[in-house]
């Protein structure tokens, strides 16, 4: 099971700029738990990252979350992100992967293919 987002025409992205961007995510998590008093980052983002061959692992806490891959791909002059859960994933980590695929439409701008067949376009940065 799958997402993707189809970056606008002419934009591309590696996966040490998704990586990145995953930071900045977690770093805005981590400044909202600080308004709020509380560990919302750990509860936002129960992953650890590790990559391998060009793509993104995030291992969840085992319980709620099992895990997701994320990786960048091409097609002609077209870059996609790939957010896909693995056989398994529970329905927290689709809502995870759901929220950080917006996010990241909403930061990257494009077309955001949801799990559910739908498609949002997003104007971008």
């Amino acid at each position: 099971m799958n997402t993707y987002l189809k970056l606008p025409a002419g934009k591309t992205m590696t996966t040490e700029d998704v990586k990145q961007l995953l930071e900045r995510y977690r770093m805005a998590l981590k400044k909202t738990g600080e308004q709020l008093g509380w560990t919302y980052e750990q509860a936002a983002f129960p992953y650890t990252i590790r990559e391998h061959e060009s793509v993104l692992y995030l291992q969840g806490d085992g319980r709620l979350y099992k895990g997701m891959a994320i990786s960048v791909r091409t097609a002609g002059e077209e870059t996609f992100i790939d957010v896909t859960l693995p056989p398994g994933a529970t329905h927290g980590d689709k809502g995870k992967a759901n929220e950080f695929s917006k996010w990241l439409a909403k930061t990257l701008g494009g077309e955001l293919h949801l799990f559910s067949g739908r498609t949002m376009a997003f104007g971008g940065a």
